[in-house]
Formats: C-alpha cells, structure tokens, sequence
C-alpha cells in the first residue's frame, strides 16, 4: 500500500529499506541508531542523492565519510587493484540509487527519480531547496556511523 511520507513511521521504514539494501548488495548489518551522535569524521563527508519528482517531491541522501564509501565501494563493486576516487563516488550514488528507488515503493504513484549525484567536501552544506526533513536516520555498521536523510519538498500546485 502506497502513501505518503509524512506519515508517522517513516523512520522505522527508513532504517528498515536501507539495511536491506546494504545486507542484500553489501553483505552488511546495520543498526539503527535513535538519537545517536551525529557521524564523526575528520576526512570530510560525501553525500551521494536521489530526488524525486512527480506527485511527492523530495530528495534521499546518504551521508558518510570517504573511508566508509571506500569500503561500501569495495564491497559493491569487488575489482582486482584499488579502487579510483570515481568508482567510490559511483558506487555511493548506486547505493544513494538503491535507497531512493526502494523508498519510492512506499511513495504515492507516479513517483519518479532522478540519476543519483554526489558532493564530497570538508567545507560544504547540501540543502535541497525548498526542502524539509522528514527523518535523518543515523545508522551503525562495522565502519562506524553513516545517515540516511530524507527531506520532502513543496509540490507545486
């Protein structure tokens, strides 16, 4: 059953969609930290999104830091050597990908989703304009802490 959002469990369906996808494409578990300190890290963050268009608008982003998406990387993508500074980023949009499309399953019909971008930086804020947080979903894996955050957006009348 489809709906919106902005119903009050989207948080558990949140935590619930996103260790699926790193258990099934990952092999890893997560647990889902509630109001958990906020990921630590002095190398910077990537942040890898999906937007969403359509009847609901609104936007999926995974938040993490370069060594986690390293090993997200490598584990999603297992290639002979090391891995370049683009297949991680790549990566981290495919998993951003794989989040957004399973959220969109819960989403009104219609629903689309765009190609996944990323932003990595030390110095930067990532807002989605016109842009309110719906749940910012802190997680624990085996790499430390990593978020989920998903914002909604006013659809234009």
């Amino acid at each position: 059953m489809r709906h919106s959002m902005t119903e009050t469990n989207y948080e558990a369906e949140t935590a619930q969609i996103v260790g699926d996808v790193f258990g099934a494409m990952l092999g890893m578990e997560l647990g889902h930290v509630e109001r958990g300190p906020e990921p630590a890290g002095t190398e910077g963050v990537l942040s890898a999104g999906v937007y969403f268009t359509g009847p609901w608008r609104g936007a999926a982003l995974v938040e993490c830091t370069p060594s986690q998406a390293r090993e997200f990387a490598r584990r999603l993508m297992p290639l002979e050597g090391p891995l370049s500074t683009d297949d991680v980023r790549d990566a981290l949009g495919e998993i951003a990908n794989m989040v957004g499309g399973n959220l969109k399953a819960i989403l009104p019909a219609g629903v689309g989703i765009s190609m996944p971008s990323v932003v990595a930086g030390s110095d930067f804020t990532l807002r989605v304009c016109g842009g309110r947080i719906l749940t910012r979903v802190t997680l624990d894996s085996e790499v430390g802490l990593f978020r989920v955050v998903v914002v909604e957006t006013a659809v234009a009348s």
